[in-house]
């Protein structure tokens, strides 16, 4: 079917791409739905409640004869607490207690390898029940005592960009919002910060990048789920400005998510024109430049307090001229933006060479002149495979089906 055209200058026009957007989402939603994770069941018949929505977990509470009321009793101590074990409860009747565990698990990822870098970064290989895998890493900050989880949405990857490790292991099955939540729920067991901080209380956890395996917006429904659990005000309560969803341009699903979340967008570019991305970034040959620029404007969270980050890997001698450098800033001039310029980051087999440090100058100094903010990302954790681009497991099991 033909992609959603990339403006609108009519009423008309503007209805034809929600029409082709709605269109466009069901097929996506639809094909998600072959990569489903495995039940939330174990084998000895007892349910995981991490990862249900408060109406879920209402729901199923009222089916053994509880209160709706346990709801937030139980809400407070998963995901503020972080208790596991329901004896720990203490405002639950030990009996309660017991009905719950005999039913249900407060179920975590294991962490079957840990690594720390020499920076400290630290990256872990997460296990879910079903025995496929996935990585997430800490980040933290160089200056203060807070930092990012790069949070994985998939095991493996659909979209085979040509400069990301990941992207060469085979799509196996997106990841259900309890692996989702779970990711940061176990990172926070590895530094100990629980109870929830409240308030002016700093976190060491302090944000969430949807940066990890996998595309986000392919996996949009978990992702939404395990958001709104993440953001939920009595338990971990992280603010949707603390959280960054990157995606490499699947266009319909951005302007949902902007309507629904709201939560910050980085948008993976790596070129300027639409030869070299449908080389680099194979997506782009479904959603091509233009298209994905034309989201970007509409995405309702984007303002000059909340940029729009616009993620550029620096390839020697293949996208990091000067008249790329200028060509960015013309295609970025009416959005409030910022650049992130990264770095290649090697892996094993690839052929690509990172930019000159000279070279990456040149180009951030012509963005900066143009009045976008253009960091250069220092590379995080490379001694252990942490870096952007680099993750990958041994998870390589995969399903004829492709998502794109």
């Amino acid at each position: 079917m033909p992609s959603p055209v990339s403006s609108a200058s009519t009423p008309a026009d503007a209805d034809a791409i929600t029409a082709l957007n709605a269109e466009e989402r069901a097929r996506i939603l639809a094909k998600a739905a072959l990569f489903s994770p495995p039940s939330p069941v174990t084998a000895d018949g007892r349910r995981d409640i991490v990862g249900l929505s408060r109406e879920e977990l209402t729901e199923i509470l009222l089916e053994i004869g509880e209160k709706p009321f346990r709801t937030k009793q139980l809400w407070h101590w998963i995901y503020h607490q972080g208790v596991t074990d329901f004896s720990l409860m203490s405002s639950i009747a030990k009996p309660l207690q017991q009905k719950l565990a005999e039913k249900f698990i407060i179920a975590r990822p294991e962490a079957s390898t840990v690594q720390t870098s020499q920076d400290e970064t630290r990256k872990f290989l997460f296990r879910f029940r079903d025995g496929q895998e996935a990585e997430t890493v800490y980040i933290p900050d160089r200056r203060e005592d807070r930092g990012a989880v790069c949070i994985s949405s998939q095991v493996g990857c659909t979209l085979s960009c040509t400069f990301c490790h990941t992207g060469t292991q085979k799509l196996v099955r997106n990841l259900g919002a309890a692996e989702i939540v779970g990711q940061f729920m176990a990172a926070r067991d590895s530094y100990g910060e629980w109870p929830s901080p409240k308030g002016d209380t700093p976190r060491l956890l302090s944000t969430i990048v949807l940066m990890g395996m996998g595309e986000p917006l392919y996996n949009y429904e978990n992702i939404a789920k395990a958001m709104r659990i993440i953001m939920d005000g009595e338990g971990i309560g992280l603010s949707r400005r603390r959280i960054t969803l990157s995606t490499s341009g699947v266009v319909p699903l951005m302007d949902r998510c902007g309507d629904e979340l709201g939560i910050n967008l980085a948008v993976s570019l790596h070129a300027v024109r639409n030869d070299l991305r449908d080389e680099i970034v194979p997506l782009n040959r479904k959603y091509p430049i233009e298209e994905v620029l034309a989201a970007c404007r509409r995405y309702p969270a984007a303002s000059n307090a909340r940029r729009i980050t616009f993620e550029y890997i620096m390839l020697r001698g293949v996208n990091d001229s000067e008249a790329d450098a200028r060509e960015l800033v013309r295609l970025i001039a009416d959005i409030p933006a910022k650049v992130n310029l990264i770095p290649f980051n090697p892996w094993p087999g690839s052929d690509y060479r990172p930019s000159t440090r000279e070279q990456q100058n040149r180009f951030a100094e012509i963005i900066m002149n143009a009045g976008f903010a253009s960091p250069i990302r220092t590379p995080r954790g490379r001694d252990i495979l942490a870096a952007c681009g680099q993750l990958k497991t041994a998870s390589e099991r995969s399903r004829n089906t492709s998502l794109s």
